[in-house]
């Protein structure tokens, strides 16, 4: 029978998930600032003081801090900044989410099959791989997009196809290091089907370095669309978008608009950092030697 004592001493349930938290040591700047950013994607509407495409000639470049209604003033259109950067942030999700789940599924599935089948079929699927990584990102998505013009979808193809690859990549290497294992080799001698062993018995092995390569990437192809825009060749002008914001204040740099391009490049910076960063932490804790050493 349990004493009094004893039951002070039994953690709450409150206390032991704060405990479980704490053992994490979560890196909360990330985690902080991705937390805001997917706020302010969903929340837009509610959260934006006014319409991120509505021109208001009279009250054009009006500088931050001024006035109440325009806090971090308003571009060479009168549009109100801060709307567009709350807005920039659904933009950037509906590019960002869409992108890395087709090239998840499909690197992952390149990488899953030609590390396993082996032969021909690795060799072949590795050098269309090697052949996509070989360009630049920039370039290739800057090839699709004059091809295919500028907007939403051609942002989401050029992306998708200049990201897959990195996936495919890396997914392979952890199969082949997998495949030779004893688990797999009695799954096959079993009379397991390919399929299955793909599914069951090596995916689950490369399901960290998949966290970590997605938490990583998702950095690099925000600062690819913010590229693209920049250059024209992303989403339309006049989109509430970082990368058409910093675009659309180039030319007010050395003049009175300072503060077009500054805000939306401190959002991008802070936010690919954000990500680079949550990716390292992502990797040390998934690593059992390295948490170990931590």
């Amino acid at each position: 029978m349990a004493t009094a004592e004893t039951v002070l001493a039994q953690p709450s349930g409150v206390s032991s998930t704060w405990r479980r938290i704490a053992d994490l040591r979560l890196p909360w700047f990330p985690v902080t600032v991705l937390s805001v950013i997917v706020f302010l994607a969903i929340f837009a509407p509610l959260l934006a003081p006014k319409d991120p495409k509505e021109n208001n000639i009279v009250e054009r470049l009006n500088p931050p801090f001024q006035t109440s209604e325009n806090i971090l003033g308003t571009d060479g259109l009168g549009k109100d900044v801060l709307s567009r950067l709350i807005f920039g942030s659904r933009t950037i999700m509906k590019i960002t989410v869409p992108t890395m789940v087709v090239a998840i599924l499909l690197g992952t599935t390149v990488g899953l099959v030609a590390g396993y089948a082996g032969r021909w079929v690795d060799s072949v699927l590795m050098r269309v791989t090697d052949a996509v990584m070989g360009f630049p990102s920039i370039l290739v998505a800057l090839l699709i997009v004059s091809l295919v013009g500028t907007g939403l979808m051609p942002v989401l193809i050029a992306v998708t196809a200049t990201t897959w690859a990195r996936f495919a990549r890396m997914i392979r290497g952890e199969v082949l290091a997998n495949r030779d294992r004893d688990f797999v080799t009695l799954a096959r001698i079993s009379g397991v089907s390919p399929v299955m062993i793909i599914w069951r018995h090596l995916f689950p092995n490369v399901v960290n370095t998949l966290m970590v390569i997605t938490s990583i990437t998702v950095g690099q192809v925000i600062l690819l669309v913010a590229s693209l825009s920049f250059l024209g060749l992303g989403l339309k002008v006049g989109e509430p978008a970082w990368g058409v914001m910093v675009a659309e204040g180039k030319d007010y740099i050395s003049g009175n608009g300072w503060w077009l391009s500054l805000f939306p490049g401190i959002i991008i910076t802070v936010v690919v950092m954000a990500f680079n960063l949550f990716g390292d932490w992502m990797r040390d804790y998934l690593d059992p030697k390295l948490r170990r050493s931590r």
